[in-house]
C-alpha cells in the first residue's frame, strides 16, 4: 500500500520503518490532510506485518502530531502537514579545495606539526584511565569554564620550572588551544572602529580570527629585532599581538629596548600585548627567551598551548590574565563552549606533576636538534652561498632565504605539481613584496633520514 517497501534485513526495525514512510507521504501531501487511515489490523495484512508492527508505527505518528485518534472514530491525519519542498533558486557552490590539504607529496615541508611516533602512549592511556576512575562525583558535572583547578596549579609550577614566570593559579584559565583563546580575547579587547596591530607577516589563523569578528587589522612590520615599536606611535588600537620569543613566521627575537618600548606604549595608551609563546619549549642555541609577560604581568596576557610538546589534537591550552578581566573571560567563555573534556585536563594534570612532560620535552628536543642539524646542514650542500638560514635557534621550522629567487604563486603551483609542499614567506605578509626570495619548512615530522633527499629535490625545482 503506497508503494511503500520495508526492508526485514534492515538495521532499523519495521515498524519505525513504516513510521518513517508515512511521515514522508504526509508531509509530501500523499497521505492528505484529514484522510482516514487503514484500520492496523487491515494495514497488516496488506503490508504482511505483525499488527504489532503497525501499532507501534501508528503509535509513533500519533506521538509526533502527524495522526489523531478518538475512540469509535478512525485515526485520520492531522490538518495542515503538507509541506512543500524547498526549491532551489541559486546554484549550488562548491567550495574550493585548499591546496595541499589533501593532495599527497612526496616532500613536505608543512609547519606546526610535531613529530608524535615518540609520545609514550601507553603511559598517557594508563593516565587517562586513572586520571577517569579518580575523579568525583562533581567532576564529570559542569565543573567552570576557569578550567579543571589542580591543571592550573600543575601549569603555574610548569610555566616557573620552564620558563621562569611567576602566575599564579586563579590567574591561569584553561583553553582549547591558542586559537580559541584568540578568539575570546578579540571579542574581549576589540574596540568599535578601532583595529588590532599585528605583526606583519603573521600567521594567517590570527588574521582570520580577527577578521571574522569584524574588526580591522593595522600590519606593522617586522625586521630582525622583531616588532618594529616606533611604527605603533600615533595609532589608536584596541591590542598588539606578538610573537616575541619566535616570531611566526620569521623567527627573530624581539630585543630588550623594544620589548620596553612596547610595554610603556601599552601603559601610556591603555592596550593590552597579546603574546603567543607558540613554541618556545625547544631552543637549540643559548638560553631560553624570556617571555614578555615577565616584564609587565598587568598589561600582558600571555597564551601557550601543548599542541607542539604533545600532540595537537589534545587541544589544550591555557591563558594568563590580570584580575580585572577575568570576569569578563569567564562569562564570553562560558558562552563560547563551557569548559574543557575533564579526563584529558585530568591526565595532563598527573603528567606534569610526575614531571612526565619535562623529560619527554628533553627527549623530543634531543630529536629536533639531530633534525635541524640534518636540514640546515643539508640546504648548505646544496644551496651554498646562495643562501641565508633565518629563525632557526627555536621551534620546528626555519626560514630559507636562496638570493635572487622569486617564491610566488606561479612557484607554489610548480612545487605542487612537483609533490612538493613549501610555504613562501609570502603567503603570511600583510603587505606583499618584501620577502618575495623566503621560504618556511617546518621539519619537526620529518624523518631524519628522509631530511637530504627532500632538500635536494626542493633545490633541483628551484634552480630548474
Amino acid at each position: 500500500m503506497w508503494q511503500i517497501k520495508l526492508e526485514r534485513e534492515n538495521e532499523i526495525s519495521l515498524s519505525r520503518q513504516l513510521f518513517y514512510a508515512m511521515k514522508d507521504l504526509i508531509l509530501e501531501g500523499k497521505i492528505q490532510s484529514g484522510e482516514a487511515l487503514p484500520s492496523s489490523r487491515g494495514l497488516a495484512k496488506d503490508m504482511s506485518v505483525s499488527r504489532s508492527t503497525v501499532n507501534e508505527a501508528y503509535d509513533m505518528l500519533e506521538t509526533e502530531g502527524f495522526i489523531v485518534t478518538r475512540q469509535g472514530a478512525p485515526t485520520r491525519v492531522k490538518e495542515g502537514l503538507y509541506l512543500e519542498k524547498h526549491q532551489k533558486h541559486y546554484e549550488e557552490v562548491l567550495f574550493p579545495v585548499i591546496q595541499g590539504s589533501e593532495q599527497s607529496f612526496i616532500v613536505d615541508f608543512k609547519t606546526g606539526q610535531p613529530d608524535v611516533s615518540l609520545f609514550p602512549r601507553y603511559v598517557w592511556n594508563q593516565m587517562m584511565y586513572k586520571a577517569f576512575e579518580q575523579l568525583s562525583d562533581n567532576d564529570l558535572g559542569y565543573f567552570g569554564t576557569a578550567g579543571y583547578e589542580a591543571l592550573r596549579v600543575e601549569i603555574s609550577h610548569w610555566l616557573f620550572r620552564k620558563r621562569g614566570l611567576s602566575a599564579k593559579p586563579q590567574d591561569i584559565f584553561i583553553t582549547s588551544g591558542t586559537t580559541q583563546a584568540l578568539s575570546i580575547l578579540v571579542t574581549m579587547l576589540s574596540k568599535e572602529g578601532v583595529p588590532f596591530a599585528v605583526e606583519d607577516p603573521c600567521h594567517k589563523g590570527l588574521l582570520e580570527v580577527i577578521e571574522s569578528s569584524g574588526n580591522s587589522i593595522l600590519s606593522i612590520p617586522v625586521d630582525q629585532e622583531g616588532l618594529k615599536t616606533s611604527l605603533l606611535n600615533g595609532h589608536d588600537i584596541s591590542a598588539v599581538y606578538v610573537t616575541p620569543s619566535h616570531q611566526f613566521p620569521l623567527g627573530s627575537i624581539l630585543t630588550a629596548e623594544r620589548r620596553i618600548e612596547l610595554i610603556k606604549l601599552a601603559r601610556q595608551r591603555h592596550f593590552y600585548i597579546i603574546e603567543d609563546d607558540y613554541d618556545s619549549e625547544f631552543r637549540y642555541r643559548g638560553a631560553a627567551v624570556s617571555p614578555l609577560y615577565a616584564l609587565d604581568s598587568e598589561q600582558v596576557l600571555y597564551t601557550g598551548s601543548f599542541s607542539k610538546s604533545l600532540y595537537p589534537a589534545l587541544r589544550i591550552g591555557f591563558v594568563i590574565l590580570p584580575p580585572k578581566l577575568q570576569a569578563n573571560w569567564m562569562y564570553l567563555r562560558k558562552h563560547f563552549d563551557v569548559q574543557n573534556p575533564i579526563v584529558e585536563q585530568a591526565a595532563l594534570t598527573a603528567f606534569l606533576r610526575q614531571r612526565k612532560l619535562d623529560k619527554y620535552i628533553q627527549k623530543i628536543s634531543r630529536l629536533y636538534e639531530k633534525k635541524r642539524l640534518a636540514l640546515t646542514q643539508a640546504i648548505y650542500k646544496y644551496f651554498g652561498e646562495q643562501c641565508t638560514i633565518l629563525g632557526d635557534e627555536t621551534g620546528l621550522h626555519l626560514v630559507l632565504q636562496v638570493h635572487g629567487a622569486k617564491f610566488d604563486e606561479v612557484f607554489v603551483k610548480k612545487s605542487q605539481d612537483a609533490g612538493i609542499r613549501v610555504f613562501p614567506i609570502e603567503h603570511y605578509c600583510i603587505v606583499k613584496g618584501d620577502h618575495l626570495d623566503q621560504l618556511m619548512l617546518g621539519y619537526g615530522h620529518l624523518k631524519i633520514e628522509d631530511i637530504p633527499k627532500s632538500v635536494s629535490k626542493l633545490y633541483n625545482m628551484i634552480m630548474t
